[in-house]
């Protein structure tokens, strides 16, 4: 790159003579922390167990036993819950997932940030999970010698694939965009499993020459 020129927002620089972004967008910080930092499964763990140390006080002491004990906990859980909210936020903060018509990219980390280019050539196969908060995954399985350490993409990976680990744009606002742009950049013969994003897509889809939202700042 040179010196007078500035690299793309998200990418590790200049786009090559003729590739296009079809689509750029991060991580949805709230839905990442509860689903990649288990920020729910964590407080309700902290609820049960200030609930169990109320009814051990009770049997003690009484009432003023009973809160004694629960609320002594408290301070730990407030802490602890906000640590791994920060880390959501930090995580999300951090990711940039740009898919283009060669290839998809990761750029993700907060203390290093590491840059993943995955050519399309590279991807076997492509799976949609949407979600009720209007986020979702679109997780990438990889061809059998493209490997990438489970532990250098999480958060970014599909969870429990750790032997196969698969690239993952977590968390995404309006992901029927990102994978209806991934299934037209695919070759044909590529096998994608979300046939339903497309129809999701359209509603999400812009005017004509408008910017996607997705692209935005």
């Amino acid at each position: 790159m040179s010196a007078g020129e500035e690299r793309p927002y998200g990418l590790p620089g200049p786009l090559p003579e003729g590739e296009r972004i079809l689509w750029q967008g991060s991580p949805d910080w709230k839905s990442l922390a509860l689903r990649a930092f288990h920020v729910r499964e964590a407080a309700g763990y902290f609820a049960l167990f200030m609930a169990w140390r109320a009814v051990a006080g009770w049997h003690e002491g009484g009432a003023a036993t009973a809160a004694d004990r629960a609320l002594a906990l408290l301070p730990i859980a407030a802490v602890s819950l906000g640590l791994l909210a920060a880390l959501g936020y930090a995580a999300a903060r951090c990711a940039v997932y740009t898919i283009t018509d060669r290839r998809v990219v990761l750029s993700i980390g907060v203390a290093l940030t590491a840059t993943l280019n995955l050519p399309l050539k590279a991807i076997q196969r492509a799976d949609l999970k949407l979600r009720g908060d209007g986020t979702g995954d679109l997780s990438l399985a990889l061809a059998p010698d493209v490997r990438i350490a489970f532990f250098k993409l999480w958060p970014h990976a599909r969870p429990w694939r750790v032997g196969a680990p698969e690239p993952t744009l977590r968390a995404v606002p309006n992901v029927a965009l990102a994978a209806s742009a991934l299934a037209e950049a695919l070759e044909p013969g590529s096998s994608v499993r979300f046939a339903q994003a497309r129809a999701a897509a359209a509603d999400l889809r812009p005017a004509p020459g408008a910017r996607p939202a997705a692209l935005a700042g």
